[in-house]
């Protein structure tokens, strides 16, 4: 079996890339703005559903039907504590608490996303089940076999060292437990369109193709048990947003609240790196 090699920072490197990721995902005013966007749509900023922030606290592509699609994948109970690594605003965690009644870490580099999803867990009411902190996704502060599942969707485009990533995950997860994925991977048809929404430049950009995935997850010790390509439904997505936008204009809420004016050009390559081929996604579920 081909070894894979991926990037490895030069010390010091590292926490530059670091504030580099913190930085591209670091808004001000982040929780303000949308409480103030939610009241706007005539949302209780008070007494949140879960349902009322569907449309942006599940940033990866196709959202909450992903997140659904992968929990079930993954057989996710109420039994479970899972481990969401790069939680982002809280959104799937949030999800998988509300919909099958399991507890949810999450941990994520951004501190501000840490806090937003923190203060939008506690008007949705699952704070006792819901739970963030800010830690590096390479050096989680957990003890070995902590978590009945790791789940991370949408977060490896960051890591450099992927070798190192999967070790981690691998070593926080119970054995015989799941490692639940949904990630963006590289296509054949060329390089990357810049500015994507994880990355504006390939210095912070690092997808793997979907040969180099499945080998990295058996390195760390981990059996595949589930694969799906799931690049075709995500084109549809992508077009039936780019179509209500065109009818109706930009929705009050969404995505781009996180990432301000520049998502426009983001989300117009993303959609055109996944028509073209140049990124791919997987579903994966794997097993320690």
């Amino acid at each position: 079996m081909r070894r894979i090699q991926s990037v490895r920072p030069e010390p010091g490197v590292s926490s530059e890339l670091h504030q580099r990721v913190e930085g591209h995902y670091t808004r001000a005013d982040l929780g303000t703005r949308i409480l103030d966007a939610l009241q706007a749509a005539g949302k209780d900023t008070a007494q949140l559903h879960p349902d009322d922030l569907a449309l942006i606290d599940e940033f990866h592509v196709r959202g909450r039907a992903a997140t659904l699609d992968l929990a079930r994948a993954a057989g996710i109970e109420s039994t479970h504590h899972v481990l969401d690594v790069g939680s982002g605003i809280g959104g799937p965690a949030r999800c998988l608490a509300h919909e099958f009644g399991c507890r949810v870490t999450g941990v994520d580099l951004t501190a501000e996303y840490c806090r937003v999803a923190a203060l939008l867990t506690e008007r949705t009411r699952l704070s006792a089940l819901v739970k963030f902190q800010q830690a590096d996704e390479m050096r989680l502060p957990f003890a070995d076999g902590a978590f009945d599942v790791v789940w991370t969707a949408h977060m490896a485009m960051n890591i450099a060292d992927k070798p190192g990533l999967y070790r981690e995950l691998h070593r926080v997860l119970k054995a015989g437990g799941p490692l639940a994925i949904y990630d963006v991977l590289a296509g054949s048809a060329g390089p990357i369109l810049f500015p994507v929404p994880w990355a504006r430049g390939p210095e912070t950009s690092f997808v793997v193709t979907p040969e180099e995935l499945r080998a990295l997850l058996e390195q760390a010790g981990f059996r595949i048990v589930h694969w799906a390509d799931t690049t075709d439904a995500a084109r549809t997505w992508m077009a039936s947003l780019a179509e209500s936008a065109r009818k109706q204009g930009p929705p009050a809420l969404g995505v781009h609240l996180l990432f301000g004016p520049e998502f426009r050009a983001m989300g117009q390559n993303q959609r055109r790196n996944l028509e073209e081929g140049r990124i791919v996604l997987a579903q994966v579920v794997a097993r320690k």
